[in-house]
């Protein structure tokens, strides 16, 4: 019988020069191992957190916040992240010690050798096809766990919130055409309700729309030697000059020099 999907997935994140990316959205459970560089965050509450290297940033499902990555002199920024479906979140706490649910970014200081070992049973529980189902999903929870037992608190089951379900729908597709009448209706609700909705949570959808797909964009960028043009087409972007530009707005930074080193 074949495997199901796991319910977890892991990104190699590469940046040659400093950046900051503000107003980032993560609708799951996110972590970040920095492996080489410095990783600045600033969340909503406007507590700041400064990870190095070995060190692991959590955020959990909702969690808004501005990222600044700070490569190493002349080596570049180098970061892996893992996104957790809220189920497997969910099965974890029934297995470790867990804290009441936890709705605000954390940071673990962890000496490199402890995080990169937890980091490999991360990679050990996504690549061994031929264990049973039950089996790999023990290994999936190991790292979690882990965590857990260093007083990291994961955030348990709540309703998703109405930017998370508008958010789901268009990562499910960011090349579709989304309007916000065929969204609404995806959502059980009339289009001005869910206009009503979203302005009152400060991000209209032709906001919540052109930001998925630009951090989708940056997303690609990150982790995958695709060109901007290819990145552009994936994301959604009519022609390649309009995500450069809508990117550069954003980020004030060019998609291009995300991988060039400042000199």
């Amino acid at each position: 019988m074949a495997c199901e999907a796991p319910s977890f997935s892991i990104y190699p994140i590469s940046q040659a020069t400093t950046a900051t990316f503000s107003e980032l959205y993560f609708r799951l459970t996110f972590l970040f191992f920095v492996e080489r560089g410095s990783k600045r965050v600033l969340t909503s509450e406007g507590r700041e957190l400064i990870g190095e290297e070995g060190d692991v940033f959590v955020f959990p499902p909702g969690s808004v916040v501005t990222m600044e990555n700070r490569p190493r002199l002349d080596e570049g920024y180098r970061a892996t992240g893992v996104s957790y479906s809220q189920d497997l979140i969910d099965l974890a706490a029934k297995y470790g010690e867990n804290g009441a649910s936890h709705h605000n970014p954390q940071l673990l200081k962890f000496e490199a050798k402890e995080s990169a070992h937890i980091l490999a049973a991360i990679r050990d529980g996504l690549s061994d096809e031929v264990l049973p189902n039950a089996v790999r999903t023990h290994r999936q929870l190991e790292p979690i766990i882990w965590l857990q037992s260093h007083g990291i608190y994961f955030q348990k089951s709540a309703d998703q919130n109405l930017i998370g379900r508008v958010r789901q729908l268009i990562e499910a597709d960011v090349t579709h055409s989304w309007q916000a009448a065929e969204v609404a209706q995806s959502l059980g609700m009339s289009q001005a309700t869910m206009r009503r909705r979203l302005n009152e949570a400060g991000q209209g959808f032709a906001k919540i729309l052109l930001f998925t797909r630009l951090e989708r964009g940056l997303t690609l960028l990150q982790t995958t030697g695709n060109s901007i043009t290819q990145i552009a087409y994936a994301c959604g972007f009519k022609t390649p000059a309009h995500f450069s530009d809508a990117f550069k707005k954003r980020f004030d930074i060019r998609p291009k020099d995300i991988r060039i080193a400042a000199n």
